[in-house]
């Protein structure tokens, strides 16, 4: 007996040293809450009712017709092709990888060189150059025969080849002459030539075989004009390599940054597309869907 009366001072003990709590749960009331639960119901029902209502009304005369149109839907036909007239196709991609490693080993490497040099130092080559080039200008607009474009651009030559100290300073942009190069290529274009097949031009990149023909004849026309004895001669190689290397200094593009198995397929493309927007922009016609009228649009 005493054992057990041991026994139970022990149990009671461990029990008097934990603390002991009651929860009291909340009062259970079914009906308040199946009531709560109706008139939510019925809100929500409500609440449909008057959207489902308002979506069925027809719209009324007035209405319809403050209604924006939509623009027409683009249908797959109306997409152009991603094929490119390229019959020259084996060599324009071997000289297009001989660019990539060229541009990779020499041209990047000096860019960069070139970009650490002091910025006003770039600013003033850049618009020298710039500045040489508006005889070319000059000249192709007015062949062109858009002759304000031709003004602007001999009134851009004269200001910054006086005022402007041979073209360092572009002082003719604060006069509003805003600089618009253009080429023979652009004049070819405008008299109705087609840009032909797909050109990648050594050294130079994407064009096309009208590109690549006025970009020959702005370089000679630059040699028989011979302005200040610079295109010809020592000078003139070193003039055409400080030019070569400011312009890629000024182009953001890598060869295959993209990582793409697809990236000439993509360049031509694209290079040709913008011919043809910009051959449209000259004689404000509508962009044609084929990259060349002379062969099937599926070939």
């Amino acid at each position: 007996m005493r054992r057990w009366a041991s026994w139970l001072a022990l149990l009671l003990g461990g029990c008097a040293s934990q603390t002991v709590q009651f929860h009291r749960l909340p009062p259970e009331t079914p009906a308040a809450d199946n009531a709560a639960d109706i008139a939510k119901e019925e809100t929500l029902m409500a609440a449909a009712a008057t959207v489902a209502k308002m979506a069925s009304r027809e719209p009324t005369a007035g209405a319809e017709s403050a209604k924006p149109e939509l623009p027409p839907r683009v249908m797959p036909a109306d997409a152009p092709p991603l094929t490119t007239y390229d019959p020259w196709g084996r060599l324009n991609r071997f000289t297009y990888r001989f660019n990539a490693r060229f541009d990779e080993a020499v041209f990047v490497p000096v860019a960069d060189g070139y970009r650490h040099l002091p910025s006003p130092a770039r600013t003033g080559v850049h618009n020298f150059f710039g500045n040489l080039a508006e005889i070319d200008s000059i000249i192709n607009y007015t062949l062109q025969g858009r002759l304000g474009r031709g003004v602007r651009s001999l009134g851009r030559f004269a200001v910054n080849s006086t005022l402007g100290i041979g073209g360092l300073f572009d002082v003719a942009v604060k006069w509003q002459l805003v600089r618009a190069p253009t080429g023979f290529g652009t004049t070819l274009a405008k008299w109705g030539m087609h840009p032909g097949p797909f050109l990648v031009i050594p050294l130079y990149g994407p064009s096309t075989l009208r590109g690549g023909i006025g970009l020959a004849a702005d370089y000679g026309t630059s040699y028989l004009i011979n302005v200040a004895d610079l295109y010809r001669g020592a000078q003139s190689w070193a003039l055409g390599t400080v030019n070569a290397v400011d312009q890629r200094a000024n182009i953001d593009f890598r060869y295959y940054s993209t990582g793409s198995p697809f990236e000439y397929e993509t360049i031509r493309f694209l290079f040709v597309r913008k011919q043809l927007i910009e051959d449209a922009g000259l004689h404000k016609a509508a962009v044609p869907a084929k990259s060349n009228p002379n062969i099937p649009a599926g070939e």
